[in-house]
């Protein structure tokens, strides 16, 4: 195998691939990476039996040929490198690397050892917009439990049908759902995948790609998106169990009601959190539908106190409600609309977010009860 391609390119693949790379793998030739070297390209290719990752590069090929080399290692040495074409050349399972002034000698494994990342390619395969896809992961990925011991939480949840496209997770103490009636399929899908996999394919769209490939089975799931090199891949294990009927937590109804600009509530939430974060990382809201304004306070004893006020326009009696401050300021993040509303019924029941207009997202906050 010989190949020259650019310092660049390369190192910002492989940036991408380590993330994957086990610490702790069950084999040694899981802790590397696949180079495959073919005309006019370089794949390279990650695998930890779990989660799968294979990308391209332009590379100007003078010997075709495919082996593995410690990732994380090969990663460091190349990130260091200076911009200049960077050459490569193999000699068995030996490796000769140089850039610049720089020479290196690596020793790889051979690429047979390597595992077969799953393509499921006899599957027909479904197009997702490559928009609604990122537009989806953004606005619900944030709220997916990181408790291994509910491992079905640590996922996020797909369902696809003729009524649309659905993604959502919860940890248990919010919810996020993103809805997109326009992008239906035939064909119905009903998956968790893990959010640590979908974190790497967020990091792998881009706006310049139209549709992503997707197909799914029992037990695993693969994304594809067509690169200027060719096909680049992602495929994961679903995770196993039943995920939540969360659409049941959803309030059919509500005693109140405020849209308020969501810049202002977020800047707002952004200072308050300077002292809630001294003392227990609660935020109390009151909705003062006689001012028409949404105050914002948090105490801490020893420090002092802090309030904010923000018009808005209420509906309902008034009402004064706490929430964790980062799960509230997360969700006002996620909701890209310049006008959110806010829908609630008591102090102890979930509230929701939601844009005003524009993408159909739902975010479901359960309020912390505080004495007064």
């Amino acid at each position: 195998m010989k190949f020259v391609c650019s310092q660049n390119d390369l190192s910002a693949k492989l940036s991408l691939l380590s993330r994957i790379v086990p610490s702790n793998p069950a084999h040694p030739v899981l802790a590397n990476v696949l180079l495959t070297a073919e005309p006019d390209r370089l794949g390279l290719s990650v695998f930890d039996l779990s989660v799968g990752m294979q990308v391209w590069i332009p590379a100007a090929v003078e010997k075709t040929g495919s082996l593995t080399l410690p990732a994380r290692l090969f990663s460091e040495i190349v990130s260091r490198l200076p911009n200049q074409d960077v050459r490569l050349e193999t000699d068995a399972l030996a490796v000769s690397l140089s850039c610049g002034s720089g020479r290196y000698q690596m020793q790889g494994l051979s690429a047979e050892e390597f595992p077969e990342l799953p393509t499921l390619a006899d599957i027909e395969p479904l197009q997702v917009d490559t928009a609604v896809l990122t537009d989806g992961l953004q606005a619900t990925l944030f709220a997916s439990s990181t408790d291994e011991s509910k491992q079905v939480l640590t996922g996020l949840h797909i369902s696809s049908s003729a009524e649309g496209l659905e993604m959502a997770t919860t940890d248990g103490h919010r919810l996020a759902i993103a809805q997109f009636p326009d992008s239906s399929t035939a064909d119905r899908i009903d998956v968790t995948v893990p959010a640590r996999a979908l974190r790497e394919l967020e990091r792998m769209l881009g706006r310049t790609v139209a549709t992503v490939e997707v197909r799914a089975d029992k037990t695993q799931i693969v994304f594809e998106l067509q690169s200027e090199q060719g096909v680049e891949r992602l495929s994961c294990r679903l995770l196993d169990g039943q995920y939540p009927a969360y659409n049941q937590l959803v309030p059919q109804s509500f005693e109140r009601q405020m849209a308020v600009d969501r810049q202002a509530f977020l800047s707002g939430v952004d200072r308050i959190s300077v002292l809630a974060a001294r003392k227990n990382n609660i935020i109390r809201l009151r909705l003062d539908r006689e001012a028409q304004s949404l105050f914002l306070s948090a105490e801490a004893p020893e420090y002092g106190s802090g309030e904010e006020s923000i018009p808005a326009q209420i509906s309902g009696k008034s009402i004064e409600i706490a929430f964790n401050v980062k799960y509230l300021s997360d969700g006002l993040k996620a909701v890209h609309s310049s006008e959110i509303q806010m829908q609630l019924n008591t102090e102890t029941m979930p509230a929701i977010l939601s844009p005003v207009s524009g993408q159909k997202m739902t975010y479901l906050i359960m309020p912390i009860q505080i004495r007064s």
